[in-house]
């Protein structure tokens, strides 16, 4: 495969300006995964709409999200990655204007997968972009500064998009998401391009990889509702694997494949990609579901629990940073982000300790632990990947690390979410609708048997999660330790 791009490096001037146009990119799209969930009640007030269409306000986005970064790596890759953001960019802002006007259920929904695909291409364009524009320990830094846009996003959406539903109602608030994109797209025609000259678009496995993940995700977040056995969540499975088989198929077969499978016989690269996949499985499901436990077990307002997540978060902000300093400073990458995994192990098995009454105070070595094994991921893990592929995968490889991140983003919500509904409804021996209850917090008569099944459950899933990123950090370990360290 060629590793020259169609045109001549970007000068310092173009390369500040697409540093600068992506993180502007990054940081939106963040925004818009963490802090939409805070508008879903106003919307559901207003259209009139609960339950299942209500929460693919959230879902639809996060699966266009994750099935669609890597076609759009892949096609930044051949039609431009400059081009791909750009258009990436406006279907994003047109995916939110919809939103803003829809009228009903089905249009938002629609218009959120939309923005769902939008957003995507800005990440996995926007990564290419950085690894084409800069090199060496530039490129580690500018990754590094994405991985901090990247929390800046995830820690303020939240609080942003609170305060601009309240100032502007929910309508307004994704207008002016809408208008934020719209101003990065017409920003970003003026940057630098970079493609690979060689290929052409694979369009039978883009079609297949969309398909299967599509269907995955529909059946893990449907299964709750309608049961893992129902034959509807069955098929959907079984779709799934037969459709992923026949991506597998194509991929190997394929002259330009979505993704390479030189890429999946890379085991430095391979192991980079795990240890993104870990990190964010320990994180996203204590980010989104650890406020409703310590307002329901621990007595914590709202605003008291929205305080302590900052523990979680704002390390987010700081060590990308730090850890891409060390890095460059001639510790080893691979210690540093062992480190950083066997924190987001740690922290997630300390907090199975949580009990009714407990305060911040016990909750917050393991949020900082978390927090900071997610930042010091964030720093590293994108540059020291994109350094061990060839420049005209860049792309490819940038949707790839991606296309974990969201997977996993949205396969841990509705895991975390199946596996506290299942034990509460065993630990209760209720039905569905008293254990959905418990779990966002609602409590009855009964709050002292309620209480202690949903801190039962919650010390269950939280010891799942602790297992899984424990197994995945040994894989880890295996594969990047074997081979020979990143500079």
């Amino acid at each position: 495969m060629s590793t020259t791009t169609t045109s001549p490096g970007p000068t310092v001037r173009a390369a500040a300006l697409t540093l600068c146009v992506v993180l502007a990119g990054v940081v939106l799209v963040a925004m818009s995964i963490s802090g939409t969930a805070v508008a879903l009640s106003s919307i559901g007030n207003d259209l009139g709409t609960a339950g299942s269409p209500l929460n693919w306000v959230v879902a639809g986005y996060n699966l266009a999200f994750a099935a669609m970064t890597l076609v759009a790596g892949s096609a930044a890759d051949r039609i431009g990655r400059r081009r791909v953001f750009v258009v990436a960019a406006t279907v994003f802002a047109v995916g939110f204007l919809l939103t803003a006007v829809g009228r009903s259920i089905v249009v938002v929904d629609a218009a959120r997968i939309v923005s769902g695909a939008g957003g995507a291409g800005i990440m996995a364009a926007g990564g290419a972009l950085l690894a084409s524009a800069y090199e060496g320990v530039a490129r580690h830094r500018a990754f590094a500064l994405m991985g901090t846009m990247a929390g800046v996003g995830i820690a303020i959406g939240p609080t942003l998009s609170g305060l601009l539903v309240t100032a502007v109602g929910w309508r307004g608030s994704f207008a002016v998401f809408a208008a934020a994109g719209l101003l990065i797209a017409g920003t970003a025609i003026r940057g630098h391009e970079s493609r690979s000259p060689d290929g052409s678009t694979d369009w039978l496995g883009s079609l297949l990889f969309v398909a299967a993940l599509s269907v995955l995700m529909y059946a893990v977040l449907e299964a709750p509702g309608a049961g893992w056995g129902s034959p509807r969540i069955v098929s959907a499975f079984v779709v799934a694997l037969l459709a992923l088989s026949a991506f597998a198929i194509v991929q190997r077969r394929s002259k330009s494949p979505v993704l390479a499978p030189a890429l999946m016989a890379n085991r430095r690269f391979l192991g980079w990609s795990l240890a993104t996949l870990t990190t964010s499985i320990g994180f996203l499901g204590v980010l989104v579901f650890l406020p409703t436990y310590l307002q329901a077990a621990a007595g914590l307002s709202p605003a008291a629990a929205g305080l302590a997540m900052l523990l979680l978060t704002a390390p987010v902000l700081l060590v990308p940073m730090i850890a891409v300093g060390l890095v460059n400073r001639g510790i080893p990458a691979r210690t540093v982000i062992l480190i950083a995994l066997a924190s987001v192990v740690c922290g997630n098995l300390s907090l199975t300790v949580l009990r009714p009454g407990n305060t911040v105070a016990v909750v917050a070595v393991p949020l900082l632990l978390i927090g900071i094994g997610m930042g010091a991921s964030f720093g590293i893990t994108d540059g020291q990947a994109m350094s061990l592929v060839p420049a005209a995968a860049v792309g490819t490889a940038a949707g790839f690390l991606n296309t974990l991140r969201g997977a996993a983003e949205a396969l841990v919500i509705a895991g975390f979410s199946a596996s506290l509904l299942g034990l509460l409804g065993t630990k209760l021996d209720a039905g569905r609708t008293q254990a959905a209850a418990v779990s966002s917090g609602r409590l009855s008569e009964q709050a002292a048997a309620e209480l202690d099944a949903f801190t039962w459950s919650w010390q269950v899933t939280q010891l799942g999660i602790s297992a899984v990123c424990l197994i995945l950090s040994v894989a880890v370990a295996a594969l990047i330790l074997r081979s020979r360290p990143s500079s």
